[in-house]
């Protein structure tokens, strides 16, 4: 796993290796493009956690995500800790993460 210093240098690398697009999350799944996408359809290949350098409560976490059929690669990034919402932890929580065997 890789270690980041900022949460933009995570991105700007994760964007580097193919990561190109960004999704968000919405009340029925991700967003991308202005198109609604199934979570199950997606999961967590690599995700990286932050802490605010000059506030310890500005947490994120950046989630590398890639298609079950490998055709889109993209970014998310989301608030944890007190600042993460209800549906988006459970639409979190319902992504895979990949197996490294």
């Amino acid at each position: 796993m890789r270690v980041y210093p900022s949460l933009s240098v995570a991105i700007s690398d994760l964007q580097q290796r193919g990561y190109t697009l960004d999704f968000n999350l919405a009340a029925n799944g991700l967003v991308c493009n202005d198109e609604v996408c199934n979570v199950m359809d997606y999961e967590i290949v690599e995700f990286y956690r932050f802490e605010g350098a000059t506030n310890p409560d500005d947490l994120s976490t950046v989630y590398a995500l890639e298609s079950l059929d490998g055709s889109k690669k993209g970014i998310l990034v989301t608030a944890y800790g007190v600042a993460s919402e209800g549906d988006n932890a459970t639409l979190i929580r319902n992504l895979k993460f990949r197996d490294r065997n």
